[in-house]
């Protein structure tokens, strides 16, 4: 078999360069050296076998990009046992994309509301549990490490939730409100429910105020020109009356609480009594947490500001890492269609609704928060292929050639491609009880 010679590479800018193996060789050796490595012999045989599979794959008439180029090195790096200097070649991979983007240092900053030093220390710990591809994940499938997997990721979460307790008692003298917030399904309820075990056991109680009782009725929501209704704007909880009962509870005073009912779409006539002892702190677990008009008749100092969000640092089969809000839709598709009577095809429709609103009412106001939550679960996609898979084929096509639906086939057609290249996981009895998940897919010991 005759293989073309690799001559020209197509770096990000699109323009065409001379192809220099000399650049992998350094590449490699510069990652080895970041781990006490000196031989940079194995580095040029490393590169040799690089430059091999480039030649294997190389298509008449077309060049390799230079992301073809390194994910290749990574994979040649993980094969030959070189599972240290694949890590520091990634790391160093990913913090240079971020530079690119004119951010600063990956490891230091948090700008444009983005935790980069937090994104930072999940993509080190996905590397070192083998988890930060769909094709690693797959093969801890494969070689029975799955459910190891599962065990893993379930210490690391409740660890992080550990460390934010222990922020909220440093302060326990003046903090009043903890406000637990993230976007769509990122795991808020069950880290709400976490965090007050583990002040409990600190001798606090907490009490849950649940915002979602704060909704207006259905009919005063406007309606799209699909029916659809708003409910993800902040506008559509009665911020007025909140606020009003934030300030009675933390003067002592009793308040009744209102109960909404997601099925009909409306408030009941009853309410729950409710009041704020002083060994007690009232947690809010809310979408829309971070918005100021939500808590304004609450001082700062009285706040704790907690946010969670899947910062998935999983790479997919096209190399791209995987989209946070991607995983957070199959989340609420198969919580919606259990827990809140939504077929999966609506929740995919009203997500546009969903993305609207965090982009308004919660990415602005990230920077103010005091704790950080990483809520993705590196094993969780093989278990939605489970739920989910077989509606997609069918969303596709529907949504194709329909122009006013554009917005769900490119989300539809993005999740096919993910889940399709997934392996499934149907033994749900592996997964703890109090696991972070089961907000979803139900089984929990919490009632949500």
């Amino acid at each position: 078999m005759t293989v073309a010679k690799v001559e020209k590479i197509v770096k990000r800018n699109g323009r065409v360069v001379n192809f220099k193996k000399e650049q992998i060789v350094n590449a490699i050796f510069k990652a080895a050296v970041e781990v006490g490595g000196e031989d940079r012999r194995l580095a040029e045989i490393l590169a040799d076998k690089v430059v091999h599979q480039l030649e294997l794959s190389q298509k008449p008439g077309s060049y390799h990009s230079v992301e073809e180029v390194q994910d290749i090195i990574e994979r040649e790096l993980i094969e030959a046992g070189h599972a240290r200097t694949a890590k520091a070649f990634i790391l160093y991979r990913y913090e240079h994309n971020k530079l690119r983007e004119g951010k600063e240092k990956t490891t230091f900053s948090s700008e444009g509301n983005i935790p980069y030093k937090k994104i930072w220390q999940v993509l080190n710990w996905a590397i070192d549990h083998n988890c930060f591809t769909i094709e690693h994940i797959n093969k801890r499938i494969e070689d029975g490490t799955y459910p190891q997997l599962i065990q893993e990721v379930t210490e690391k979460y409740n660890a992080d939730v550990a460390s934010a307790a222990e922020k909220i008692i440093a302060r326990i003298d003046k903090v009043r409100i903890v406000i637990i917030a993230g976007p769509s399904s990122s795991g808020k309820t069950t880290t709400t429910i976490k965090i007050g075990e583990h002040l409990k056991k600190m001798g606090y109680e907490l009490v849950s105020m649940e915002l979602d009782n704060y909704y207006f009725n259905l009919e005063h929501h406007p309606k799209d020109e699909f029916g659809d209704y708003d409910f993800e704007t902040p506008e559509a909880i009665d911020l007025k009356l909140i606020n009003r009962h934030l300030g009675e509870l933390i003067e002592g005073k009793t308040i009744q609480m209102p109960h909404y009912n997601f099925k009909t779409g409306k408030r009941e006539e009853h309410t729950t009594p409710m009041k704020l002892e002083k060994n007690q702190i009232l947690l809010l677990d809310s979408l829309h947490g971070l918005y100021e008009p939500m808590t304004s008749s609450v001082s700062n100092e009285q706040k704790f500001k907690l946010y969670i969000e899947t910062l998935c640092q999983i790479r997919g089969a096209d190399s791209n890492f995987i989209r946070w809000t991607d995983i957070r839709l199959l989340r609420r598709m198969v919580r919606d269609s259990w827990h809140r009577s939504y077929n999966p095809r609506q929740t995919l429709e009203h997500w546009h609704y969903v993305r609207r609103s965090e982009i308004q009412h919660i990415i602005p106001f990230l920077g103010s928060v005091d704790h950080i939550i990483d809520g993705s679960l590196p094993y969780e996609l093989p278990i939605y292929k489970k739920h989910l898979f077989e509606f997609f084929p069918d969303f596709v096509k529907d949504y194709k050639d329909n122009p006013k639906r554009q917005d769900a086939y490119i989300r539809a057609k993005r999740v096919f491609d993910l889940l399709d290249s997934v392996k499934e996981w149907s033994d749900e009895e592996v997964i703890p009880k109090d696991a972070l998940i089961r907000e979803y897919i139900g089984g929990s010991i919490y009632k949500y």
